[in-house]
């Protein structure tokens, strides 16, 4: 059913519950997992000082993306499975869309905030990915005392 499966990771608490999930699915069907990081850095006009400093800046968070998807790549390990990292810069939702259509992705597991019973039910990324993706998406929400 399942043989490849994208868990997007940013280092929080959601995603980390969001790929638990991914993984146990993945374990169960014999699935491979590919973590993906995304780096999303502000696309207004930069002063010349932020300017000189932004490839510092992009290489600080290459460095988080690798950290945090080898943390992925762990998890899956520890539960033999086999696991695939990539980075990619960009907006977040429409990365993790596109990384879904052009690798193939059976399906995508990915944890949301709980924002309480009034607000939005997902995160702003998820709900994006939810509704743009042509990829199966599985979410797992926070709860309120998570």
């Amino acid at each position: 059913m399942y043989e490849k499966i994208l868990i997007p990771f940013d280092g929080s608490k959601e995603a980390r519950k969001g790929a638990q999930e991914g993984i146990e699915l993945a374990a169960a069907l014999g699935a491979t997992v590919h973590a993906l990081y995304v780096i999303d850095l502000p696309g207004a006009p930069r002063t010349v000082y932020l300017r000189d400093d932004e490839e510092e800046l992009r290489e600080e968070y290459r460095t988080y993306g690798e950290d945090v998807t080898e943390e992925v790549c762990e998890m899956a390990e520890t539960a033999g499975i086999d696991c695939v990292s990539a980075i990619r810069t960009g907006k977040p939702a429409e990365d993790i869309v596109e990384y879904a259509e052009d690798e193939e992705m059976d399906a995508i597991v990915l944890g949301s905030a709980y924002k309480g019973k009034f607000r939005a039910l997902l995160g702003s990324t998820a709900e994006n990915v939810v509704r743009t993706s042509t990829v199966p998406v599985i979410t797992t929400r926070m709860g309120f005392d998570e």
